[in-house]
């Protein structure tokens, strides 16, 4: 299989959070062959840097001869350049091969360690005078540009001066500025472009700079336009910090796979509806289980926020002449009430993922209860206005039974129809626990 290359030229994180390892991981996410030229060896983890060794320039420029003799490349971008004579041969080498440059102009660590030497910023001022881009974030705009950001206006007057020092195109990451969202702003062809998105909650994350720039290289080597790359990049890594990883003692790194494991839980859950509908319409007995207005399912996968983010159902599950009968298949957002009841149990307990309603009896109930089933209800003749009745009702089951309960019940209220619902980590689970408590009533 044919794929694009990428070339990352930086240093080494040891502790495996940022620099190639980052870039790496963020190329392979993103269905690109990454290749690395390593310009430091860092002692490092997630809570500092203990220790930085520069490779000697003369070696950082026998790496990119190397993969220049055997890789098709035809964008690059560049981490940590400690040093002016490494930056000197990085210089040199994209030059004699016509590398598209990205320049991430590394500066200080996630943990506040200078990654740059003081001497060296006008040798890197000047590699990003040839860049296709120049990624710099708040601090690092504030020192190429001599403007003091606060907000959007100074972004705009810090951009066109880096535009100055020679690069075609200059995003300045707004990241480090105070609000609930998140500001880039792109510059380029003598427009701006501004993107918003909001911001992940939660303490900084270790290698973000490093795999969004590494994002807008894979997309750039795919062929996207810079509008494009840089569009796709952010929601990329809003991805990977929202999923960081829970390693270490210190800054917590993201995770450059997230994007990858949401969308494989997704194809997941869209089979474990599938396989649970399937199981309960080849199932006879389960047809005295279904109420009115018909069965959904409905799983919730990773990273899900709302309901159109569940799968479920896209009809029901009814009796037709005594059988049950499929009308439906598993979507996105397929269901609205069984969906709101597995997403708000989910929150309270992550092992939760799947939901299904059944017809109300006292006689259900007391086989959910032979069957060892903790069970809890909710009355809502007393909800109150403004909410939506199945968060609110679930709220109330689990209050009242201290933990997600496996069975969540309701008498109903006029013209509403009283209802039981099954939760559990499957839609197979709950599914086959549907079908032990038919073959008992």
């Amino acid at each position: 299989m044919k794929v694009p290359c990428a070339l990352t030229i930086a240093g080494s994180d040891s502790g495996g959070g940022a620099g190639i390892a980052a870039d790496l991981k963020t190329f392979a996410a993103l269905g690109v062959h990454g290749l690395c030229v390593v310009t430091a060896v860092t002692a490092q983890n997630t809570q500092g840097v203990d220790a930085i060794f520069d490779l000697s320039p003369e070696f950082v420029a026998q790496q990119l001869d190397t993969l220049m003799q055997d890789f098709e490349v035809e964008w690059a971008k560049t981490g940590m350049l400690s040093n002016a004579d490494i930056i000197e041969a990085v210089e040199k080498g994209v030059k004699r091969y016509g590398l598209r440059l990205v320049v991430d102009p590394v500066m200080v660590s996630a943990t506040g360690a200078p990654l740059l030497r003081a001497d060296a910023l006008h040798s890197l001022i000047r590699l990003i005078g040839g860049a296709e881009l120049v990624t710099p974030n708040v601090p690092e705009a504030q020192k190429l540009s001599g403007v003091r950001i606060h907000g959007l206006r100074e972004m705009r007057v810090a951009a066109r001066a880096i535009a100055k020092l020679g690069p075609k195109a200059v995003l300045v990451k707004g990241g480090h500025l105070a609000g609930r969202e998140v500001v880039d702003l792109l510059y380029a062809d003598g427009k701006y472009t501004v993107f918003v998105g909001p911001r992940v909650p939660g303490k900084p994350a270790h290698g973000t700079g490093c795999s969004f720039s590494a994002a807008i290289t894979a997309g750039l080597a795919k062929g996207l336009s810079l509008r494009q790359a840089v569009g796709e990049a952010r929601d990329f890594i809003a991805k990977a910090v929202e999923g960081k990883l829970d390693v270490g003692k210190g800054v917590k790194p993201i995770n450059p796979m997230m994007p990858l494991l949401l969308d494989a839980d997704r194809w997941r859950a869209l089979q474990d509806v599938w396989a649970a509908a399937q199981l309960l319409a080849s199932t006879p007995k389960f047809a005295k289980l279904i109420p009115e207005v018909g069965v959904n399912i409905a799983v919730v996968p990773l990273g899900a926020k709302a309901t159109s983010d569940v799968i479920g159902l896209s009809g029901r599950i009814i009796r037709v002449d005594g059988q049950p009968r499929l009308t439906g298949f598993p979507m996105l957002g397929g269901s609205e009430h069984v969906a709101n009841i597995a997403l708000t149990a989910s929150r309270h307990d992550p092992r939760i993922r799947a939901a299904m309603n059944l017809r109300f009896s006292q006689e259900i109930l007391r086989a959910c209860r032979k069957l060892g089933l903790t069970v809890a209800g909710f009355d809502r003749t007393r909800e109150p206005g403004g909410v939506k009745t199945m968060v609110w009702g679930t709220e109330q089951a689990i209050g009242r039974a201290g933990a997600v309960p496996d069975v969540i019940f309701d008498r109903g209220a006029k013209g509403k129809e009283a209802m039981i619902r099954l939760l559990g980590r499957s839609a197979v689970e709950v599914a086959r626990l549907a079908i032990k408590i038919a073959r008992i009533v």
